[in-house]
Parts: structure tokens; C-alpha cells; sequence
């Protein structure tokens, strides 16, 4: 009679367990699933705010406008050889006079004033070199300006590619994290069952020892998840130049 006593008490016991295990497994769940969850920007918001904020795009796009200044000044160089050239004097000139037959009159041959002199005149000039180097001088201008812009939108390219994987990376880490999570609350659950059934002389201590190391490694994979997900949404929040919403976060 005893021992049928007995049997009933532990099949109640094992029977309350079990619905508390999975009541508490449903809500622990639920909770991890909220803790969790972050509403990631969309992708094309992330780039945008990359590609805005990166110190190499922008010194490449200033790299840019210099390469078409430049090629602006190349263009119109050859005015440098036309133009109008005025100049003025004030000061004492030499005035010489002289007779019909040409020979100079001593008595009157110099005179000393003090006036101005204004001398305006149009110039051009032909440099040889200028004439057969200017088409040159352009090309290369061109030639570097092409450049610039397509090293400028390689690098967009290569930073556009970044952005992508470590996006895709954060949401890996997102949904593994959700499962370790998911697999630590079962965890406990079940230690918590193990230890009420060690309690009540149910369960060994081997028993009981080996499923309190297994949920401890569980808890360790999940701090190391935990880590993992979060350097990588910082990273991302570095190159974005904003911080995502993590305020459920723990």
C-alpha cells in the first residue's frame, strides 16, 4: 500500500513538472523571442548612409572635382596667349631737336620735362610648343578625370558589396542568437525539473551533474552567440553612422 502511495505522489509530481516545464518553456519562449528581436533598416538605407557618411568616398569624390577643374582650365589655356597689355610713366624724358639739314642744334638739342605716358596695346602669341602639346594637355586631362571617377566608383562598388555581406551577417547572427536563446530557456527548464527530481530522490547525481553541464554549456554558447551578434551590429552601425533599434536588447 505504501509503495502504490508512493507511485502516485511521484506520477503527480512528474505530472505538475512536466506542465510547468511546458508552460514555462512557452513563456521563456515568447520572452526570448521579444528580448531579441530588432528591427534591422532596410538594406538600401544602409548603403545609402554608408556610401554618405565614408571618409574614401568622399576624398574621392573632392579628387573628382579637382580632376575637372583641371581639365575646365586645360580646356581654355590657350587664351593665356591672347590678350591686351597698358602701361603708364610719369617722369622726366629727353627731348632732342634738330635742324632741317638733320644735325642736332646745340642750343636747343635736349630739353627736360615731366609728364605721363600711357601705352595700350593687343598682343598674341604663338608658342610652338603650346600649339602642338595643347590637344595632348587635353586628353590627359580627360584621361584623369576618367579615372577618378572610375576608381571613385570602384571603391562604391567594393564598399556597396561590404555593406551586403555584413548585413546579411548581422541577420545570421540575429537568428542564431534567437535559437540559442530558444535552447537556453528549454535548458533551464529542464534543470530546474532535474534539480526538484533530485530533490525528491528521483534522479542521481550523475544524472543530475551531467544535465547541469550541458546546460551550462548551452548558457556559454549563448554569451558567445550574444558577443558575436553584437560586434557584428556594431560594425554595421560604424559604417552606417546610426545606431539600430535594440532597445529589447539584454
Amino acid at each position: 500500500m505504501k509503495l502504490i502511495l508512493k507511485f502516485i505522489v511521484l506520477l503527480y509530481i512528474n505530472i505538475f513538472c512536466v506542465n510547468y516545464s511546458l508552460a514555462q518553456s512557452s513563456s521563456l519562449e515568447n520572452t526570448s523571442k521579444r528580448k531579441n528581436e530588432m528591427n534591422l533598416p532596410p538594406l538600401e538605407a544602409v548603403i545609402d548612409s554608408v556610401l554618405k557618411n565614408n571618409a574614401m568616398i568622399r576624398f574621392n569624390n573632392k579628387g573628382i572635382e579637382v580632376k575637372d577643374a583641371t581639365l575646365n582650365s586645360e580646356r581654355i589655356y590657350w587664351t593665356r596667349n591672347f590678350g591686351f597689355q597698358g602701361e603708364s610713366r610719369y617722369g622726366t624724358l629727353n627731348n632732342n631737336s634738330t635742324s632741317d639739314d638733320g644735325v642736332s642744334n646745340s642750343a636747343f638739342a635736349t630739353t627736360t620735362t615731366k609728364q605721363f605716358t600711357y601705352t595700350v596695346g593687343f598682343y598674341v602669341k604663338f608658342p610652338i610648343f603650346d600649339m602642338l602639346n595643347r590637344k595632348n594637355q587635353t586628353k590627359i586631362a580627360e584621361l584623369q578625370l576618367d579615372e577618378a571617377i572610375a576608381l571613385a566608383k570602384s571603391q562604391e562598388d567594393q564598399i556597396r558589396q561590404l555593406v551586403i555581406k555584413q548585413y546579411q551577417e548581422l541577420i545570421l547572427k540575429q537568428k542564431l542568437l534567437s535559437i540559442k536563446s530558444q535552447t537556453l530557456g528549454n535548458a533551464k527548464v529542464n534543470m530546474e525539473m532535474v534539480e526538484k527530481e533530485f530533490t525528491n530522490g528521483v534522479t542521481t547525481v550523475s544524472e543530475y551533474v551531467r544535465i547541469s553541464d550541458i546546460t551550462s554549456r548551452i548558457e556559454s554558447e549563448y554569451e558567445v552567440t550574444k558577443s558575436d551578434f553584437l560586434l557584428a551590429k556594431k560594425l554595421l552601425e560604424d559604417l552606417a553612422g546610426f545606431s539600430f533599434d535594440s532597445e529589447n536588447l539584454n
